[in-house]
Protein backbone atom coordinates (compact mmCIF):
# COMPACT_ATOMS: atom_id res chain seq x y z
CA UNK A 1 0.00 0.00 0.00
CA UNK A 2 1.19 3.35 -0.97
CA UNK A 3 2.22 5.94 1.72
CA UNK A 4 -0.15 8.35 0.64
CA UNK A 5 -2.98 5.36 0.56
CA UNK A 6 -2.27 5.22 4.46
CA UNK A 7 -2.97 8.94 5.40
CA UNK A 8 -6.82 7.74 4.93
CA UNK A 9 -6.87 7.43 8.61
CA UNK A 10 -6.28 10.48 9.69
CA UNK A 11 -9.62 11.31 6.94
CA UNK A 12 -11.55 8.53 8.26
CA UNK A 13 -11.21 9.17 12.23
CA UNK A 14 -13.15 12.42 10.88
CA UNK A 15 -16.28 10.45 9.87
CA UNK A 16 -18.63 10.17 12.37
CA UNK A 17 -29.19 -12.76 9.28
CA UNK A 18 -26.08 -12.86 7.35
CA UNK A 19 -26.28 -16.52 5.41
CA UNK A 20 -28.19 -17.93 8.38
CA UNK A 21 -30.83 -16.32 7.35
CA UNK A 22 -30.46 -16.96 3.85
CA UNK A 23 -29.72 -20.79 3.55
CA UNK A 24 -31.90 -21.49 1.01
CA UNK A 25 -29.48 -19.49 -1.24
CA UNK A 26 -25.95 -19.28 0.40
CA UNK A 27 -22.75 -21.15 0.09
CA UNK A 28 -19.56 -20.67 2.53
CA UNK A 29 -16.20 -22.18 2.20
CA UNK A 30 -13.69 -22.20 4.89
CA UNK A 31 -10.50 -20.95 4.02
CA UNK A 32 -7.19 -23.59 3.51
CA UNK A 33 -4.81 -23.14 6.40
CA UNK A 34 -2.18 -22.44 4.09
CA UNK A 35 -4.33 -19.16 3.74
CA UNK A 36 -4.71 -18.33 7.57
CA UNK A 37 -2.03 -15.21 7.81
CA UNK A 38 -0.52 -16.32 11.38
CA UNK A 39 1.76 -12.82 11.78
CA UNK A 40 0.38 -10.65 14.45
CA UNK A 41 1.01 -7.62 12.89
CA UNK A 42 -1.56 -5.95 11.00
CA UNK A 43 -0.85 -3.40 8.28
CA UNK A 44 -4.61 -2.35 8.83
CA UNK A 45 -7.07 -2.70 11.48
CA UNK A 46 -10.59 -1.37 11.87
CA UNK A 47 -11.78 -0.71 15.44
CA UNK A 48 -15.51 0.43 16.65
CA UNK A 49 -17.11 -1.04 13.43
CA UNK A 50 -20.52 -2.80 13.30
CA UNK A 51 -19.01 -5.64 10.91
CA UNK A 52 -21.78 -7.71 8.94
CA UNK A 53 -19.89 -10.83 7.84
CA UNK A 54 -22.22 -12.69 5.94
CA UNK A 55 -20.23 -15.41 7.49
CA UNK A 56 -23.24 -17.92 9.17
CA UNK A 57 -20.35 -19.36 12.14
CA UNK A 58 -19.77 -15.56 12.67
CA UNK A 59 -22.21 -13.20 11.25
CA UNK A 60 -20.89 -9.98 13.45
CA UNK A 61 -18.08 -8.47 14.63
CA UNK A 62 -16.54 -5.54 16.00
CA UNK A 63 -12.86 -5.47 14.54
CA UNK A 64 -11.21 -6.24 11.35
CA UNK A 65 -7.18 -6.97 10.89
CA UNK A 66 -5.49 -6.81 7.45
CA UNK A 67 -2.40 -7.83 6.48
CA UNK A 68 -1.43 -6.73 3.08
CA UNK A 69 -4.42 -8.11 0.67
CA UNK A 70 -5.81 -10.80 3.24
CA UNK A 71 -8.08 -10.63 6.17
CA UNK A 72 -5.92 -12.20 9.20
CA UNK A 73 -8.69 -11.33 12.00
CA UNK A 74 -12.02 -10.85 12.63
CA UNK A 75 -13.62 -10.23 16.66
CA UNK A 76 -13.48 -7.86 19.16
CA UNK A 77 -11.93 -4.41 19.58
CA UNK A 78 -10.26 -5.80 22.68
CA UNK A 79 -8.47 -8.37 21.12
CA UNK A 80 -7.69 -6.91 17.82
CA UNK A 81 -5.12 -4.87 19.71
CA UNK A 82 -2.64 -7.46 19.24
CA UNK A 83 -2.68 -7.17 15.38
CA UNK A 84 -1.55 -3.65 15.90
CA UNK A 85 2.28 -1.53 16.33
CA UNK A 86 3.59 1.76 15.69
CA UNK A 87 3.23 0.60 11.28
CA UNK A 88 -0.39 -0.38 11.60
CA UNK A 89 -3.45 1.96 10.20
CA UNK A 90 -5.81 1.88 12.75
CA UNK A 91 -9.29 3.05 11.18
CA UNK A 92 -11.77 4.15 14.07
CA UNK A 93 -15.18 3.40 11.91
CA UNK A 94 -16.71 5.30 15.13
CA UNK A 95 -20.28 2.42 14.42
CA UNK A 96 -20.29 2.41 11.00
CA UNK A 97 -21.00 -0.98 8.62
CA UNK A 98 -18.64 -2.76 7.57
CA UNK A 99 -19.31 -5.75 5.38
CA UNK A 100 -17.76 -7.27 1.90
CA UNK A 101 -17.68 -5.65 -1.30
CA UNK A 102 -20.32 -5.98 -3.65
CA UNK A 103 -20.76 -8.44 -6.40
CA UNK A 104 -22.74 -7.59 -9.72
CA UNK A 105 -22.31 -10.56 -11.77
CA UNK A 106 -24.71 -9.35 -14.57
CA UNK A 107 -23.60 -5.81 -15.73
CA UNK A 108 -22.68 -4.20 -19.52
CA UNK A 109 -19.71 -2.07 -18.46
CA UNK A 110 -18.07 -1.63 -21.84
CA UNK A 111 -21.42 -0.76 -23.99
CA UNK A 112 -23.27 0.91 -21.27
CA UNK A 113 -20.15 4.21 -20.66
CA UNK A 114 -18.62 4.21 -24.05
CA UNK A 115 -19.41 7.06 -26.23
CA UNK A 116 -18.99 4.90 -29.52
CA UNK A 117 -22.76 5.87 -28.98
CA UNK A 118 -23.10 9.41 -30.39
CA UNK A 119 -26.27 10.27 -29.14
CA UNK A 120 -29.54 9.69 -26.76
CA UNK A 121 -33.44 9.70 -27.54
CA UNK A 122 -35.75 10.50 -24.88
CA UNK A 123 -37.82 7.37 -24.25
CA UNK A 124 -40.79 9.38 -25.24
CA UNK A 125 -41.51 11.90 -28.06
CA UNK A 126 -43.75 12.60 -30.59
CA UNK A 127 -42.75 12.34 -34.25
CA UNK A 128 -41.30 16.15 -34.70
CA UNK A 129 -39.83 16.01 -31.90
CA UNK A 130 -37.51 13.03 -32.82
CA UNK A 131 -36.76 14.15 -36.08
CA UNK A 132 -35.26 17.48 -35.02
CA UNK A 133 -33.41 15.26 -32.36
CA UNK A 134 -32.03 13.66 -34.94
CA UNK A 135 -31.59 16.08 -37.55
CA UNK A 136 -29.24 17.99 -34.88
CA UNK A 137 -27.51 14.61 -33.42
CA UNK A 138 -26.59 14.17 -37.68
CA UNK A 139 -25.05 17.96 -37.31
CA UNK A 140 -23.36 17.52 -34.55
CA UNK A 141 -21.45 14.41 -35.89
CA UNK A 142 -20.22 15.39 -39.18
CA UNK A 143 -17.40 13.11 -39.76
CA UNK A 144 -18.66 9.20 -39.08
CA UNK A 145 -19.97 6.79 -41.39
CA UNK A 146 -22.67 5.86 -39.19
CA UNK A 147 -24.94 7.71 -36.91
CA UNK A 148 -25.31 5.38 -33.64
CA UNK A 149 -28.03 6.52 -31.18
CA UNK A 150 -29.88 5.05 -28.40
CA UNK A 151 -32.63 5.26 -25.69
CA UNK A 152 -36.33 5.32 -27.25
CA UNK A 153 -38.95 3.08 -26.12
CA UNK A 154 -40.74 0.20 -28.56
CA UNK A 155 -43.68 1.15 -27.65
CA UNK A 156 -42.95 5.06 -29.06
CA UNK A 157 -42.54 3.31 -32.91
CA UNK A 158 -45.36 1.00 -32.77
CA UNK A 159 -47.85 3.41 -31.65
CA UNK A 160 -46.48 6.56 -35.13
CA UNK A 161 -48.50 7.07 -37.03
CA UNK A 162 -46.12 7.23 -39.65
CA UNK A 163 -43.47 4.31 -40.59
CA UNK A 164 -40.53 4.24 -38.09
CA UNK A 165 -38.69 3.62 -41.07
CA UNK A 166 -40.69 6.94 -43.01
CA UNK A 167 -39.64 9.28 -40.21
CA UNK A 168 -35.99 7.91 -39.39
CA UNK A 169 -35.75 8.74 -43.68
CA UNK A 170 -37.10 12.15 -43.57
CA UNK A 171 -34.60 13.21 -40.62
CA UNK A 172 -31.20 11.48 -41.93
CA UNK A 173 -30.91 10.05 -45.91
CA UNK A 174 -27.71 9.87 -46.80
CA UNK A 175 -25.86 8.20 -43.56
CA UNK A 176 -26.59 4.91 -42.10
CA UNK A 177 -28.79 5.27 -38.67
CA UNK A 178 -28.94 2.49 -35.84
CA UNK A 179 -30.74 3.13 -32.61
CA UNK A 180 -30.94 0.80 -30.00
CA UNK A 181 -33.66 0.76 -28.17
CA UNK A 182 -33.78 1.41 -24.39
CA UNK A 183 -33.28 -3.39 -23.36
CA UNK A 184 -31.19 -3.65 -26.19
CA UNK A 185 -33.62 -6.04 -27.65
CA UNK A 186 -34.38 -3.95 -30.88
CA UNK A 187 -33.18 -1.56 -33.58
CA UNK A 188 -34.55 1.37 -35.33
CA UNK A 189 -32.62 1.58 -38.83
CA UNK A 190 -33.23 3.63 -41.61
CA UNK A 191 -32.78 2.42 -45.11
CA UNK A 192 -29.47 3.21 -45.81
CA UNK A 193 -28.66 0.76 -43.07
CA UNK A 194 -30.98 -1.86 -44.26
CA UNK A 195 -29.13 -0.95 -47.81
CA UNK A 196 -26.01 -2.14 -46.08
CA UNK A 197 -27.11 -5.35 -44.30
CA UNK A 198 -28.42 -6.32 -47.43
CA UNK A 199 -31.99 -6.36 -46.13
CA UNK A 200 -34.88 -5.55 -48.28
CA UNK A 201 -38.81 -6.59 -48.09
CA UNK A 202 -38.06 -10.46 -49.37
CA UNK A 203 -35.46 -11.69 -46.71
CA UNK A 204 -35.57 -13.98 -44.45
CA UNK A 205 -35.80 -13.60 -40.39
CA UNK A 206 -32.90 -14.41 -39.48
CA UNK A 207 -32.14 -16.99 -36.50
CA UNK A 208 -32.85 -15.45 -32.61
CA UNK A 209 -34.28 -12.44 -35.01
CA UNK A 210 -37.20 -10.78 -36.68
CA UNK A 211 -37.19 -7.88 -39.22
CA UNK A 212 -39.93 -5.50 -38.75
CA UNK A 213 -42.77 -5.36 -41.60
CA UNK A 214 -46.06 -3.14 -41.71
CA UNK A 215 -49.60 -5.23 -42.43
CA UNK A 216 -48.63 -4.67 -46.12
CA UNK A 217 -45.16 -6.77 -45.72
CA UNK A 218 -43.31 -3.42 -46.43
CA UNK A 219 -39.87 -2.80 -43.78
CA UNK A 220 -40.90 -0.19 -41.07
CA UNK A 221 -37.88 0.32 -39.59
CA UNK A 222 -37.32 -1.97 -36.91
CA UNK A 223 -35.04 -5.20 -36.11
CA UNK A 224 -35.85 -7.27 -33.24
CA UNK A 225 -33.23 -9.43 -31.39
CA UNK A 226 -30.70 -10.76 -33.48
CA UNK A 227 -31.59 -8.90 -36.61
CA UNK A 228 -30.86 -5.59 -34.85
CA UNK A 229 -27.76 -7.59 -33.20
CA UNK A 230 -26.40 -7.94 -36.45
CA UNK A 231 -26.51 -4.88 -37.87
CA UNK A 232 -25.27 -3.28 -34.79
CA UNK A 233 -22.23 -4.97 -35.22
CA UNK A 234 -21.54 -4.21 -39.01
CA UNK A 235 -22.28 -0.31 -37.28
CA UNK A 236 -19.89 -0.66 -34.53
CA UNK A 237 -17.08 -2.42 -36.51
CA UNK A 238 -17.18 0.66 -38.87
CA UNK A 239 -16.42 2.81 -36.18
CA UNK A 240 -12.34 2.90 -36.18
CA UNK A 241 -12.41 4.55 -32.70
CA UNK A 242 -14.41 2.45 -30.67
CA UNK A 243 -12.12 0.26 -28.77
CA UNK A 244 -10.38 3.34 -27.59
CA UNK A 245 -13.74 4.80 -27.13
CA UNK A 246 -14.72 1.55 -24.65
CA UNK A 247 -11.52 1.76 -23.20
CA UNK A 248 -11.77 5.49 -21.44
CA UNK A 249 -15.49 4.82 -20.68
CA UNK A 250 -14.68 1.91 -18.58
CA UNK A 251 -11.35 3.59 -16.64
CA UNK A 252 -12.60 7.00 -16.53
CA UNK A 253 -15.88 6.46 -15.55
CA UNK A 254 -17.70 2.79 -15.04
CA UNK A 255 -15.17 1.62 -12.39
CA UNK A 256 -14.72 4.18 -10.50
CA UNK A 257 -18.75 4.73 -10.17
CA UNK A 258 -18.77 1.12 -9.47
CA UNK A 259 -16.36 1.50 -7.01
CA UNK A 260 -18.01 4.37 -5.47
CA UNK A 261 -21.14 2.28 -4.45
CA UNK A 262 -19.10 -0.38 -2.86
CA UNK A 263 -19.28 -2.48 -5.88
CA UNK A 264 -15.66 -4.80 -5.76
CA UNK A 265 -16.48 -7.71 -8.64
CA UNK A 266 -18.36 -7.98 -11.63
CA UNK A 267 -19.66 -10.46 -14.59
CA UNK A 268 -19.45 -8.84 -18.18
CA UNK A 269 -22.89 -10.16 -19.26
CA UNK A 270 -22.15 -9.63 -23.09
CA UNK A 271 -18.29 -9.46 -24.04
CA UNK A 272 -18.73 -9.26 -27.62
CA UNK A 273 -15.39 -11.18 -28.51
CA UNK A 274 -15.77 -9.72 -32.58
CA UNK A 275 -15.85 -5.98 -31.27
CA UNK A 276 -12.48 -6.57 -29.95
CA UNK A 277 -14.29 -6.13 -25.97
CA UNK A 278 -11.76 -8.79 -25.18
CA UNK A 279 -8.62 -7.00 -26.15
CA UNK A 280 -9.95 -3.81 -24.24
CA UNK A 281 -9.92 -5.76 -20.95
CA UNK A 282 -6.90 -7.13 -21.38
CA UNK A 283 -5.37 -3.70 -22.09
CA UNK A 284 -6.58 -2.64 -18.83
CA UNK A 285 -5.22 -5.70 -16.77
CA UNK A 286 -2.05 -5.21 -18.31
CA UNK A 287 -1.69 -2.37 -17.79
CA UNK A 288 -2.79 -2.73 -13.91
CA UNK A 289 -5.35 -0.44 -13.87
CA UNK A 290 -8.54 -2.96 -13.02
CA UNK A 291 -10.32 -1.94 -10.10
CA UNK A 292 -12.14 -4.44 -10.04
CA UNK A 293 -12.26 -8.46 -9.92
CA UNK A 294 -13.24 -9.50 -13.46
CA UNK A 295 -15.80 -12.76 -15.19
CA UNK A 296 -16.28 -12.05 -19.00
CA UNK A 297 -19.26 -14.01 -20.17
CA UNK A 298 -18.00 -14.17 -23.88
CA UNK A 299 -21.04 -13.56 -26.15
CA UNK A 300 -22.71 -16.64 -27.88
CA UNK A 301 -23.27 -15.36 -31.72
CA UNK A 302 -26.06 -17.60 -32.64
CA UNK A 303 -26.00 -16.85 -36.41
CA UNK A 304 -22.08 -18.27 -36.16
CA UNK A 305 -21.24 -21.84 -36.91
CA UNK A 306 -21.41 -24.08 -33.88
CA UNK A 307 -18.40 -25.96 -34.75
CA UNK A 308 -16.34 -23.19 -35.44
CA UNK A 309 -17.55 -20.83 -32.24
CA UNK A 310 -16.56 -23.77 -30.27
CA UNK A 311 -13.26 -23.41 -31.47
CA UNK A 312 -13.16 -19.90 -30.88
CA UNK A 313 -14.39 -20.06 -27.68
CA UNK A 314 -12.36 -22.36 -26.17
CA UNK A 315 -9.21 -20.78 -27.70
CA UNK A 316 -10.26 -17.61 -25.07
CA UNK A 317 -10.95 -19.14 -21.68
CA UNK A 318 -8.47 -17.81 -19.13
CA UNK A 319 -8.67 -18.33 -15.06
CA UNK A 320 -5.21 -17.53 -14.05
CA UNK A 321 -5.06 -17.27 -10.16
CA UNK A 322 -3.09 -14.37 -9.87
CA UNK A 323 -5.30 -11.74 -12.16
CA UNK A 324 -8.21 -9.91 -11.49
CA UNK A 325 -9.22 -10.84 -14.81
CA UNK A 326 -11.30 -14.02 -16.25
CA UNK A 327 -12.47 -15.34 -19.14
CA UNK A 328 -14.22 -18.13 -18.21
CA UNK A 329 -17.94 -17.51 -18.85
CA UNK A 330 -19.82 -17.60 -21.69
CA UNK A 331 -23.33 -15.36 -22.55
CA UNK A 332 -26.30 -17.23 -24.55
CA UNK A 333 -29.71 -15.94 -25.24
CA UNK A 334 -32.55 -18.86 -24.82
CA UNK A 335 -35.52 -15.62 -25.99
CA UNK A 336 -36.01 -12.28 -26.04
CA UNK A 337 -38.37 -10.07 -23.98
CA UNK A 338 -41.92 -9.69 -22.86
CA UNK A 339 -42.73 -6.17 -24.06
CA UNK A 340 -41.17 -7.14 -27.76
CA UNK A 341 -43.03 -10.35 -28.19
CA UNK A 342 -40.13 -12.75 -28.25
CA UNK A 343 -39.50 -14.27 -24.63
CA UNK A 344 -40.13 -17.79 -25.47
CA UNK A 345 -43.37 -18.67 -23.81
CA UNK A 346 -45.03 -22.00 -23.07
CA UNK A 347 -48.53 -20.82 -24.87
CA UNK A 348 -49.17 -18.15 -26.90
CA UNK A 349 -48.92 -13.96 -26.22
CA UNK A 350 -52.50 -12.03 -26.31
CA UNK A 351 -51.20 -10.27 -29.20
CA UNK A 352 -49.50 -11.05 -32.43
CA UNK A 353 -47.17 -8.42 -33.50
CA UNK A 354 -44.41 -10.63 -35.52
CA UNK A 355 -46.07 -13.51 -37.02
CA UNK A 356 -44.11 -15.69 -35.55
CA UNK A 357 -44.55 -19.61 -35.04
CA UNK A 358 -47.55 -20.44 -32.78
CA UNK A 359 -47.06 -16.91 -31.36
CA UNK A 360 -44.80 -18.16 -28.66
CA UNK A 361 -41.96 -15.76 -28.73
CA UNK A 362 -38.74 -16.90 -30.41
CA UNK A 363 -35.38 -18.72 -29.55
CA UNK A 364 -31.65 -17.28 -30.50
CA UNK A 365 -30.86 -20.61 -29.04
CA UNK A 366 -32.39 -24.09 -29.10
CA UNK A 367 -32.44 -26.72 -26.45
CA UNK A 368 -30.70 -28.28 -28.43
CA UNK A 369 -28.26 -26.60 -29.86
CA UNK A 370 -27.50 -25.32 -25.87
CA UNK A 371 -26.83 -28.65 -24.83
CA UNK A 372 -24.03 -29.08 -27.86
CA UNK A 373 -22.34 -26.31 -26.02
CA UNK A 374 -22.64 -27.12 -22.91
CA UNK A 375 -20.86 -30.42 -23.36
CA UNK A 376 -18.24 -28.77 -25.82
CA UNK A 377 -17.38 -26.19 -23.32
CA UNK A 378 -18.21 -27.47 -19.13
CA UNK A 379 -15.13 -29.88 -19.52
CA UNK A 380 -12.86 -26.58 -20.43
CA UNK A 381 -14.49 -24.89 -17.20
CA UNK A 382 -17.03 -22.74 -18.75
CA UNK A 383 -20.06 -21.41 -16.77
CA UNK A 384 -22.96 -20.04 -18.82
CA UNK A 385 -24.92 -16.98 -17.99
CA UNK A 386 -28.09 -17.89 -19.91
CA UNK A 387 -30.64 -15.15 -20.71
CA UNK A 388 -34.13 -16.41 -19.97
CA UNK A 389 -37.02 -14.51 -19.70
CA UNK A 390 -40.16 -16.37 -20.64
CA UNK A 391 -41.29 -19.48 -18.74
CA UNK A 392 -40.58 -21.52 -22.24
CA UNK A 393 -36.80 -20.36 -22.72
CA UNK A 394 -36.68 -20.87 -18.60
CA UNK A 395 -37.83 -24.64 -19.09
CA UNK A 396 -35.59 -25.38 -21.83
CA UNK A 397 -32.33 -23.88 -20.41
CA UNK A 398 -33.60 -26.02 -17.30
CA UNK A 399 -33.83 -29.44 -19.23
CA UNK A 400 -30.68 -28.78 -21.54
CA UNK A 401 -28.42 -28.28 -18.45
CA UNK A 402 -30.44 -31.65 -16.87
CA UNK A 403 -29.50 -33.47 -20.17
CA UNK A 404 -26.23 -32.31 -21.43
CA UNK A 405 -24.21 -31.13 -17.93
CA UNK A 406 -21.45 -32.47 -16.08
CA UNK A 407 -23.01 -31.32 -13.15
CA UNK A 408 -19.96 -29.70 -12.13
CA UNK A 409 -20.52 -26.65 -13.56
CA UNK A 410 -21.88 -23.29 -12.23
CA UNK A 411 -23.95 -22.37 -14.64
CA UNK A 412 -27.31 -19.49 -14.32
CA UNK A 413 -30.06 -18.47 -15.57
CA UNK A 414 -30.34 -14.71 -15.55
CA UNK A 415 -33.73 -12.40 -15.90
CA UNK A 416 -36.49 -14.78 -14.37
CA UNK A 417 -39.35 -12.80 -15.13
CA UNK A 418 -42.12 -15.77 -16.05
CA UNK A 419 -41.05 -18.61 -14.12
CA UNK A 420 -42.98 -22.20 -14.52
CA UNK A 421 -44.22 -23.20 -10.94
CA UNK A 422 -43.16 -27.01 -11.65
CA UNK A 423 -39.66 -25.64 -12.77
CA UNK A 424 -38.41 -23.71 -9.17
CA UNK A 425 -37.13 -26.46 -7.67
CA UNK A 426 -35.16 -27.77 -10.71
CA UNK A 427 -32.34 -25.03 -9.67
CA UNK A 428 -31.67 -26.26 -6.42
CA UNK A 429 -31.73 -29.97 -7.48
CA UNK A 430 -29.58 -29.29 -10.79
CA UNK A 431 -27.05 -26.29 -8.97
CA UNK A 432 -28.46 -23.84 -11.19
CA UNK A 433 -28.14 -20.53 -10.02
CA UNK A 434 -31.03 -18.09 -9.91
CA UNK A 435 -30.07 -14.48 -11.28
CA UNK A 436 -32.59 -11.52 -11.01
CA UNK A 437 -32.72 -7.90 -11.73
CA UNK A 438 -34.91 -5.63 -9.44
CA UNK A 439 -33.34 -2.74 -9.39
CA UNK A 440 -35.40 -1.37 -12.10
CA UNK A 441 -38.80 0.06 -11.02
CA UNK A 442 -39.91 -1.68 -14.01
CA UNK A 443 -39.86 -5.03 -12.48
CA UNK A 444 -41.78 -3.66 -8.94
CA UNK A 445 -45.30 -5.07 -8.56
CA UNK A 446 -46.89 -2.21 -9.34
CA UNK A 447 -45.99 -2.56 -13.14
CA UNK A 448 -46.95 -6.22 -13.33
CA UNK A 449 -50.37 -5.28 -14.69
CA UNK A 450 -48.55 -3.45 -17.74
CA UNK A 451 -47.97 -6.85 -19.13
CA UNK A 452 -51.73 -8.28 -19.15
CA UNK A 453 -51.96 -6.56 -22.91
CA UNK A 454 -49.55 -9.12 -23.63
CA UNK A 455 -49.33 -12.11 -21.27
CA UNK A 456 -52.72 -11.70 -19.69
CA UNK A 457 -53.63 -11.23 -15.72
CA UNK A 458 -52.88 -14.71 -14.65
CA UNK A 459 -48.82 -15.18 -16.14
CA UNK A 460 -48.45 -11.36 -15.26
CA UNK A 461 -48.63 -11.82 -10.98
CA UNK A 462 -45.46 -12.70 -9.83
CA UNK A 463 -43.05 -11.89 -12.06
CA UNK A 464 -39.20 -12.04 -11.44
CA UNK A 465 -40.24 -14.46 -8.22
CA UNK A 466 -37.60 -13.95 -5.74
CA UNK A 467 -39.02 -15.42 -3.43
CA UNK A 468 -40.48 -18.41 -4.28
CA UNK A 469 -37.53 -19.35 -6.02
CA UNK A 470 -35.25 -18.76 -2.64
CA UNK A 471 -38.47 -21.31 -0.76
CA UNK A 472 -37.62 -23.64 -3.33
CA UNK A 473 -34.09 -23.12 -2.12
CA UNK A 474 -32.12 -21.98 -5.47
CA UNK A 475 -29.32 -20.27 -4.71
CA UNK A 476 -30.19 -16.50 -5.63
CA UNK A 477 -28.22 -13.43 -7.17
CA UNK A 478 -29.29 -10.21 -7.45
CA UNK A 479 -27.66 -8.17 -10.82
CA UNK A 480 -28.03 -5.04 -11.71
CA UNK A 481 -28.43 -5.86 -15.77
CA UNK A 482 -27.27 -2.02 -16.20
CA UNK A 483 -27.84 0.59 -17.76
CA UNK A 484 -31.14 -1.41 -18.03
CA UNK A 485 -31.36 -0.64 -14.34
CA UNK A 486 -29.08 1.22 -11.71
CA UNK A 487 -26.01 -0.62 -10.88
CA UNK A 488 -26.64 0.81 -7.28
CA UNK A 489 -26.69 -2.19 -5.12
CA UNK A 490 -28.81 -0.27 -1.98
CA UNK A 491 -31.81 0.24 -4.95
CA UNK A 492 -31.71 -3.06 -5.50
CA UNK A 493 -31.35 -4.17 -1.62
CA UNK A 494 -34.40 -1.90 -0.83
CA UNK A 495 -36.46 -3.34 -4.28
CA UNK A 496 -35.78 -6.73 -3.13
CA UNK A 497 -36.86 -6.86 0.70
CA UNK A 498 -40.58 -4.93 -0.43
CA UNK A 499 -41.38 -6.06 -3.57
CA UNK A 500 -44.43 -8.05 -1.79
CA UNK A 501 -45.68 -10.64 -2.59
CA UNK A 502 -42.00 -11.69 -4.14
CA UNK A 503 -39.52 -9.60 -1.56
CA UNK A 504 -36.88 -11.69 0.03
CA UNK A 505 -35.52 -10.68 3.50
CA UNK A 506 -32.41 -8.20 3.93
CA UNK A 507 -30.32 -10.80 5.07
CA UNK A 508 -31.13 -12.95 2.09
CA UNK A 509 -30.77 -9.80 -0.18
CA UNK A 510 -27.20 -9.18 0.99
CA UNK A 511 -26.18 -12.63 0.32
CA UNK A 512 -27.29 -12.74 -3.22
CA UNK A 513 -25.03 -9.05 -3.45
CA UNK A 514 -22.33 -10.96 -2.08
CA UNK A 515 -21.26 -14.61 -1.17
CA UNK A 516 -23.63 -15.96 -3.93
CA UNK A 517 -22.02 -13.53 -6.56
CA UNK A 518 -18.94 -15.21 -5.40
CA UNK A 519 -20.00 -18.47 -5.59
CA UNK A 520 -21.10 -17.74 -9.33
CA UNK A 521 -17.79 -16.50 -9.75
CA UNK A 522 -15.72 -19.48 -8.66
CA UNK A 523 -14.61 -17.37 -5.96
CA UNK A 524 -16.55 -17.52 -2.71
CA UNK A 525 -12.88 -18.92 -1.40
CA UNK A 526 -11.67 -15.45 -1.68
CA UNK A 527 -14.00 -13.19 -1.17
CA UNK A 528 -17.78 -12.32 -0.50
CA UNK A 529 -17.56 -12.55 3.21
CA UNK A 530 -15.20 -11.16 5.75
CA UNK A 531 -13.55 -14.74 7.25
CA UNK A 532 -10.07 -15.18 8.12
CA UNK A 533 -8.03 -15.77 5.02
CA UNK A 534 -9.82 -14.21 2.75
CA UNK A 535 -8.80 -11.47 0.58
CA UNK A 536 -9.67 -7.64 2.05
CA UNK A 537 -12.35 -6.64 -0.83
CA UNK A 538 -14.44 -4.49 2.07
CA UNK A 539 -17.20 -1.63 1.94
CA UNK A 540 -17.87 1.15 4.54
CA UNK A 541 -21.24 2.31 4.70
CA UNK A 542 -22.45 5.48 6.56
CA UNK A 543 -25.28 3.55 8.39
CA UNK A 544 -26.06 -0.34 9.51
CA UNK A 545 -28.73 -1.50 6.76
CA UNK A 546 -30.51 -3.15 9.59
CA UNK A 547 -31.66 0.07 11.45
CA UNK A 548 -32.89 1.63 8.12
CA UNK A 549 -36.69 0.93 6.33
CA UNK A 550 -36.48 -0.01 2.83
CA UNK A 551 -36.53 3.51 1.40
CA UNK A 552 -33.68 5.12 3.67
CA UNK A 553 -31.55 2.27 2.10
CA UNK A 554 -32.04 3.48 -1.19
CA UNK A 555 -30.38 6.64 0.07
CA UNK A 556 -27.26 4.57 1.82
CA UNK A 557 -23.72 5.48 0.30
CA UNK A 558 -20.78 3.37 0.76
CA UNK A 559 -17.87 5.80 2.51
CA UNK A 560 -14.91 3.96 1.69
CA UNK A 561 -14.28 0.35 -0.73
CA UNK A 562 -11.25 -1.63 -0.74
CA UNK A 563 -10.22 -4.34 -3.53
CA UNK A 564 -7.35 -6.84 -1.91
CA UNK A 565 -6.47 -4.80 0.65
CA UNK A 566 -6.03 -1.45 -1.44
CA UNK A 567 -8.31 2.14 -1.58
CA UNK A 568 -10.08 2.35 -4.59
CA UNK A 569 -12.60 4.98 -3.64
CA UNK A 570 -13.14 7.19 -0.67
CA UNK A 571 -15.81 9.44 0.11
CA UNK A 572 -13.10 12.49 1.18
Amino acid sequence: MSQSTMLICTTLLALSCTLSGCSEGGSTSKPSTSEVVTSTEASMVFVNAQVYTVNTKQPWAEAVAIQGNKIVYVGSDTQAQSYITERTEVIDLKGKMLMPGFHDVHIHPLESASEVTQFTLPGYASEDEYIDRLYEASLSNPNTDWLIGYGHEIATLLDMQTSPLAVLDEAIPERPVIIMEQTSHSMWVNSKALALAGITANSKDPVGGVIGRDEQGNLNGILYDNAGNQLMELAMNSRPDAQTQDYFGLIEYTMPELNKVGITSISDARTYWQREHLQTWQRVADEDKLTLRVSLGLWAYPQMSDEKQIVSLKSMFSRPSDSLLKVDQVKFYMDGILVNSTAAMHEPYEVNWLNLYQNKGLNYFTQARLEKYIQALEPTGFDFNIHGIGDRGIHEALNAIENASNGHARHRITHLEVVAPADMPRFAKLNVIADAQVAGEFSQPEHWSENIPLIGAQRSQNLVPIKSLQRANATLTLSSDWNVSTFNPFVGISHAISRAPQNITLAQAIAAYTINGAYAMRQEHLVGSIEVGKRADLVVLESNLFDLTAEQIKQVTAELTLLDGEVVYQAY
